[in-house]
């Protein structure tokens, strides 16, 4: 067969086509077990020796609907060139034997070569001619011939007796070859080792997680019953589930409970169907959950196509934001109001782990905690918010790593703002997250105003900002209607991200601060525009910092307030981070990023490019249709007269 395995657990609904090499010299039987398959029919004489390539159309017992190519092959020294050919084109090879010389070659000859190819798909291998075989002998065949070879060779996924004259097991010999491609057992299980491979076990453990709905660390009835439904699209017999749990409960004396099936008997059954040959029972299971053949997640179900179009931004939905409130309800298992580090453990264990950008940020710094220091529900939807402004593709991510099922996709979770193409136009811009860059000189309170934000309190000691600080947290706006704001404070790369274009573009506000207790803070602010005339095209605000100290004459060309107001700007905020009233600051902060118009200067002649004119040009239009209109009537009033 000659897909690559990923395409393989991505073939469902598709007709896609394999190909199964069989393979060995004349006398084996077969060119008859094709022939056999492809006429329903023993056929006694007049057969070739290698027969053309046929092709098996779908057939019912493969789920991903796939047509299988047959190719005969010859071992003549003299075909040696095209057998090799076709055995690196196969996805898996049919072996087929019928005496003890025939079988004896299989070990000596046939396994090392396919190696020394470097061929590494899986075997079938066939004991044909079972009809010269005494009664009874299938037994014997099994122990002595079988099962030695396959412990040799872990290549070979699985052995069969077949018998073309009498039409034993044609058909399931090529379903074996099929099922040994579409529903592979060596990604599960190592048969030496008698036990279900690493990856395999993880796979399950995730989803085991996720059928888990109430985290108790069983599977109930109902779980149980939803839980067969998604993967088999039928419902589980009380009976069925019954004989379920007194197998593993025979295995496992105490892994089955009132409370249902826990992880070790849920991994120990998918182990039980694996060891049986049932492993396409754990292939549907781990395909209904996203899996591919690599055990790895689909591409397209851990990264959704969703765009976000120029000066638009990405938000949660409605359907988003349930899914995180209910997540942090389900583990904040003792209802504190907040997820401790066992607890968030808990919560991202079907993840890597916590986000990147999240560890980057340190979280949970970066957002609202309770006196504790747990993340409170508060500060676990601002944290989200923020991470989908910035960076949608870890969202949807870990939408679907922790179990987001609505309407099939993790994009339904997202929404897409409508697009901020002019911030001067008067109104409210589409936008429940918005970006603020704080920025000001060293020692002007940045920090001290980013822990007010997140209700810290006030620490007189000064640690430097040297990387990017972000802090993020909900500002109820006037009239009840809430936002999340995100401070970003730049540290010593506020050079190079001011200018940065695109850095630029994704800010809706600046806010520019000095300590007004401090002759030289002011200069900062003047210097950064002067320095980075872009930043004249961004909405702005000034804060005067520190205002509980005595206020004193800055150092600068001119003082705030006459700088401001020459800039057509409001005069600054003055406020402190030990006050309780700064919370004012940020919500003139969030009303300012969603009315940018209102944090523009306003000069006393607007600029005629900012007049919107659209009633002006919507009336002109009506105007100039209804002269046209009765112009129209009066010369065909003219024409009859």
């Amino acid at each position: 067969m000659t897909v690559d395995p990923p395409r393989i657990a991505q073939a469902q609904g598709r007709i896609s086509r394999r190909s199964i090499l069989d393979t060995w010299p004349r006398g084996t039987g077969k060119s008859s077990l094709i022939t056999s398959l492809v006429r329903d029919v023993f056929v006694s004489g007049g057969i070739q020796s290698v027969l053309p390539q046929i092709t098996i159309p779908p057939s019912p017992g493969i789920p991903e609907d796939v047509s299988t190519a047959v190719v005969d092959t010859s071992a003549l020294p003299q075909e040696r060139n095209a057998l090799r050919k076709e055995l690196r084109k196969s996805n898996v090879i049919l072996l087929v034997y019928s005496d003890h010389y025939s079988y004896e070659r299989v070990a000596l000859f046939w396994m090392p070569y396919f190696r020394s190819l470097g061929v590494n798909v899986p075997v079938v291998l066939c004991a044909n001619k079972a009809d010269l075989a005494p009664p009874g002998a299938t037994a014997a065949v099994v122990e002595d011939e079988m099962l030695p070879v396959m412990a040799e060779f872990k290549e070979i996924d699985s052995c069969i007796r077949t018998s073309a004259r009498e039409r034993h097991n044609v058909n399931e010999v090529f379903f074996l070859c099929q099922r040994a491609v579409t529903h592979p057992v060596a990604p599960l299980f190592d048969s030496k080792e008698a036990s279900l491979k690493p990856a395999a076990v993880s796979a399950l453990q995730r989803i085991f997680y996720l059928c888990d709905k109430d985290q108790d660390g069983f599977l109930d009835d109902a779980e149980m019953h939803r839980f067969q439904q998604k993967c088999f699209g039928k419902p589980l017999a009380d009976d069925d589930l019954g004989s379920i749990k007194q197998a593993i409960g025979r295995c496992v004396p105490d892994s089955v409970s009132d409370r249902g099936v826990d992880m070790p008997a849920f991994i120990l059954l998918n182990k039980m169907y694996a060891e049986k040959g049932r492993h396409e029972t754990v292939w549907t299971i781990l395909r209904a959950f996203h899996y591919t053949d690599s055990l790895s997640l689909e591409d397209a179900f851990v990264h959704p196509r969703f765009d976000v179009p120029q000066h638009a931004s990405a938000e949660l939905s409605p359907a988003g934001y349930r899914f995180f409130v209910d997540l942090f309800l389900l583990f904040d298992r003792d209802n504190d109001g907040g997820l401790s580090s066992d607890e968030l453990e808990a919560l991202f264990a079907p993840t890597p782990g916590l986000p990147p950008s999240w560890l980057d940020g340190s979280f949970p710094s970066s957002t609202v905690r309770n006196e504790a220091g747990y993340i409170t529900l508060q500060g676990w939807l601002a944290q989200w918010s923020m991470t989908t402004f910035v960076e949608p593709r870890t969202t949807l991510e870990y939408l679907a790593l922790l179990g987001f099922e609505e309407d099939g996709s993790a994009a339904s979770a997202l929404k897409v703002t409508r697009p901020r193409k002019r911030r001067r136009r008067p109104g409210r811009v589409e936008r429940n997250v918005v970006l603020c860059y704080v920025l000001g000189g060293s020692h002007s309170g940045k920090s001290a105003l980013l822990d007010a934000f997140l209700n810290r309190p006030f620490s007189h000691v000064y640690h430097p900002t040297i990387k990017p600080r972000t802090a993020v947290n909900s500002v109820e706006l006037p009239g009840g209607k809430q936002c999340y704001l995100i401070l970003e404070e730049l540290g010593e790369l506020e050079p190079a991200i001011l200018e940065n274009a695109a850095r630029l573009e994704a800010c809706d506000l600046l806010c520019y601060t000095y300590d007004s207790s401090d002759p030289t803070s002011f200069a900062h602010v003047v210097e950064l525009r002067e320095k980075h005339g872009s930043l004249a095209d961004l909405p702005a605000l000034y804060v005067a910092l520190k205002a509980d100290r005595d206020k004193t004459t800055q150092r600068s060309a001119a003082q705030p307030d006459e700088y401001a107001a020459a800039q057509g700007m409001p005069a600054p905020m003055h406020v402190s981070a030990t006050w309780a009233s700064i919370s004012e600051l940020f919500v003139q902060l969030a009303e300012a990023a969603t009315y940018p118009s209102t944090a523009f200067p306003r000069p006393d002649e607007p600029d005629a490019r900012d007049v919107d004119r659209t009633n002006l040009y919507l009336a002109l239009g009506a105007t100039l249709c209804a002269v046209v209109a009765a112009a129209v009537i009066w010369r065909r009033a003219t024409a009859q007269t």
